[in-house]
Formats: structure tokens, C-alpha cells, sequence
């Protein structure tokens, strides 16, 4: 059986592929008590951003990440039965074809993020305790502050 999986980019205002990210995401908050935003913050933050999209056999959302205009990463979540399959890697690296720095906020308590974006090179900037609605702490994390973003980025899709 062969797997097609395209990647599609959905602008600032669009609705596309929207419920697919929200149920991705519930999956996810569900299963592993992360990305616990609300509906209405959710849809509000989907719409107002650049919704990078990897999609399977030409229907299925298997990964995606909203990014605003200044390349904070609203939200980066990846279907867990396609994990480790360099999805998350790809959307990173498609967010930094755009973008001179990319950052965006994880739960100090998220081992599975932190350890990702370590690994792609982000660095933790500072900790913010109580930042999420619930009371959850987070660091805030960088990458691109020193020279060479894309170049690290295209290294690393290529290993």
C-alpha cells in the first residue's frame, strides 16, 4: 500500500482544513494533556495565520503548523501514529523558508516538544511560570538567533 502525502499552505482568513486541526488537536490534548486551548481561541488563531499542512492520500491531516506573520509558531501538532516520520522537521523547516527567526512557547512539562525542538536547535530564552490558562508554566523558545537558519534547518531535513 503506498502513502501520498502532500503538503498544502493554507493563507490568513481561510477555513480549510480547519475542523481536521482542531480534532488533531483535541486528539492530542486528550491523550497527552498538551495543546488544551479553547475552541474559540483556536479557530481565532487558525484564521489569522499562515496554516502550513501536510496531508494524506489527498484527504487526511496528519500534521500541521500555524505560524503568524513574525514567525512565532502558534501551534505545531503532528497525528501520534505519524510520528517520527519527519513531519514535525519538515514543518519547521518549511515555517523557516519564510522567516529569519522562529519562535513559539511549550510546557515545562512537555518532555516530547522540548526534547523536538532541542533537537532542531531551538534554545530556551526564558521560562514564564503561570502563562497557560490552567496555571501551566512555559519556556519560550528561539531559533535562528545566530546565522544560518535555513541552512541548519535544510542540514537537518536531509539526515
Amino acid at each position: 500500500m503506498s502513502v501520498n502525502i502532500d503538503s498544502r499552505v493554507v493563507g490568513p482568513g481561510s477555513d480549510e482544513f480547519l475542523e481536521q486541526a482542531w480534532h488533531l488537536k483535541e486528539t492530542i490534548s486528550r491523550d497527552e494533556g498538551v495543546l488544551k486551548q479553547r475552541r474559540n481561541f483556536f479557530t481565532d488563531a487558525y484564521r489569522r495565520s499562515t496554516v502550513h499542512c501536510y496531508i494524506q492520500d489527498g484527504t487526511d491531516l496528519i500534521g500541521f503548523a500555524a505560524v503568524r506573520r513574525d514567525g512565532y509558531i502558534l501551534f505545531l501538532a503532528v497525528a501520534p501514529e505519524c510520528r517520527g516520520e519527519g513531519i514535525g522537521k519538515r514543518l519547521v523547516a518549511r515555517v523557516a523558508e519564510d522567516h529569519r527567526s522562529i519562535t513559539c512557547h511549550a510546557r515545562t512539562t512537555n518532555e516530547n516538544a522540548l526534547q523536538f525542538y532541542e533537537h532542531l536547535g531551538f534554545e530556551i530564552k526564558r521560562r514564564i511560570d503561570n502563562y497557560y490558562e490552567d496555571g501551566g508554566d512555559a519556556y519560550y523558545l528561539k531559533l535562528g538567533s545566530s546565522a544560518g537558519l535555513t541552512d541548519r534547518i535544510s542540514d537537518l531535513i536531509r539526515r
